[in-house]
């Protein structure tokens, strides 16, 4: 539970100036990442990090659907992965409307079947919340209904370094955020619609880690094995036991609740990492040959992962998966959070690769600081309790290391050059290579070509900084 809420509070301070400047410039954390503090390059490599996160977290979440439909239907783990993974191509080709659309229709279904459950336990068997709280862990003693269990930083470490993973989530909301309209009706709505469609996630999430962790207890107590206790399909089984006494249509409920919920993430992990990808490649190759592309590509990945096993392998990936995601992250919010107000920074987000340095030290140094420091200390280079608590030292590093490096270098590095102020009036310029009219802030003036060029273009075809 402290852990919950410490990484809980973490990861929102972390993630408001992320979203607040994504939401303000309309950027994906892709180009975000451009404009604060990690340059061209910088922001390239990443990505392609980035990238590698949505689809271990695809791979992972796709794994709790193949087992579900194993336990519900029967259907062996191979064909179930092949099935979680296809299933999710068609919803997210069509982009973000249609995905859109597939969250509002599930919304009912998800909050009915994931909160009833817990009704029903509390009038049934109150007792087993008591007990939960008391629970120590696996081969620990059963502490009596009613008392709490004994605080351990071991522990405490392990359980936040699962919930930090969980950090890179802000990079998903970034890539939906920005197509939020700028008001509604309501300005108190719009501003908790802002909120909780960015940094304030957490603040939903956190309840159901701690209810996560309730039905797997749950799950423990009634019999199911360590090694399956904390799957979702397990969990859910049980507890739609509660409100059903028929095994059969339990099954089948948990079965429709894990199959919408693990939909309901993966079709954001594809997006977002098939726009990683696409930045990433469109970089290195000098080419564009689509989203969808990489899309497939990204979900080929995954399936490949998902035959392997990467479920299997998910207690001993935590810790430097989220050293990682917090080195990063915690980088860019530095820069956004100390760096800019202070004026280390420029204020703005410049994202065109024609006005930006290959590498900028305050966001790359910062980050690859954090992360080394972390991971020696994860490693026990420093002692038990450091090592425990590395993703917190990432976490501090970062936020020391980013406006050191910034004032060090006077803020030298964010912009190669500044964009022209003759089309700061204008409504379009229109690219001199693609010929299509973009906005002002979308366009460069490229030396090589003596003319405007849009940044697409300027990604796709130059490698001049």
């Amino acid at each position: 539970m402290i852990a919950v809420a410490i990484a809980s509070i973490a990861i929102l301070l972390v993630g408001v100036p992320i979203s607040r400047y994504a939401r303000r410039h309309g950027v994906d954390i892709d180009l975000l990442t451009r404009g604060a503090s990690f340059g061209y390059i910088g922001s390239t490599i990443t990505s392609l990090i980035y990238a590698s996160f949505t689809f271990i977290l695809f791979a992972i979440e796709a794994s709790i659907m193949s087992s579900a439909l194993q336990l519900a239907f029967g259907i062996p783990l191979w064909i179930g992965h092949i099935i979680s993974a296809i299933i999710v191509i068609p919803l997210v080709t069509h982009g973000v409307r249609m995905i859109s659309r597939f969250q509002i229709w599930t919304q009912p279904i998800w909050i009915i079947l994931n909160i009833a459950p817990f009704f029903f336990i509390a009038f049934m068997d109150w007792e087993k919340f008591d007990l939960w709280r008391a629970f120590g862990g696996l081969g620990q003693p059963e502490g009596a209904a009613g008392s709490i269990a004994p605080f351990d930083v071991a522990k405490f470490g392990a359980a936040s370094a699962v919930i930090l993973a969980l950090m890179t989530q802000i990079g998903e909301q970034v890539d939906f955020l920005r197509f939020l309209p700028a008001e509604g009706s309501s300005k108190l709505r719009h501003k908790l619609a802002i909120f909780l469609a960015g940094a304030g996630w957490v603040v939903v999430g956190a309840p159901k880690l701690l209810a996560g962790s309730f039905l797997a207890y749950l799950a423990l107590s009634s019999g199911v094995s360590p090694e399956h206790a904390s799957e979702p399909g397990y969990m859910y089984s049980i507890a739609f036991g509660y409100m059903i006494p028929n095994e059969v249509v339990a099954l089948l409920l948990m079965a429709v609740f894990v199959v919408v919920s693990q939909l309901k993430i993966n079709v954001m992990n594809a997006y977002a990492g098939s726009l990683a990808r696409s930045n990433f490649f469109s970089r290195l190759t000098h080419s564009h040959p689509g989203r969808v592309v990489w899309l497939v590509f990204n979900v080929g990945i995954a399936l490949l992962l998902m035959e392997l096993g990467i479920y299997r392998l998910l207690e001993e990936t935590p810790g430097i998966f989220s050293i990682i995601a917090m080195a990063r992250l915690c980088s860019i919010s530095a820069d956004l959070f100390i760096n800019k107000p202070l004026g280390s920074a420029p204020p703005g987000i410049e994202f065109k690769r024609a006005h930006l340095y290959d590498i900028n030290p305050v966001g790359s140094g910062s980050m690859l600081l954090s992360a080394v420091v972390a991971l020696v200390a994860h490693f026990g280079a420093f002692g038990e309790m450091p090592a425990a608590l590395a993703p917190y030292i990432a976490l501090v590093v970062a936020f020391i290391a980013s406006p050191t490096i910034a004032r060090a270098t006077k803020g030298k590095y964010y912009l190669a050059r500044k964009p022209r102020k003759q089309w700061q009036n204008l409504k379009s310029v229109t690219c001199s290579i693609c010929e299509h009219p973009f906005e002002p802030e979308d366009m460069a003036r490229c030396p090589a070509y003596a003319a405007p060029i849009c940044s697409l273009c300027c990604s796709a075809r130059c490698a001049l900084p």
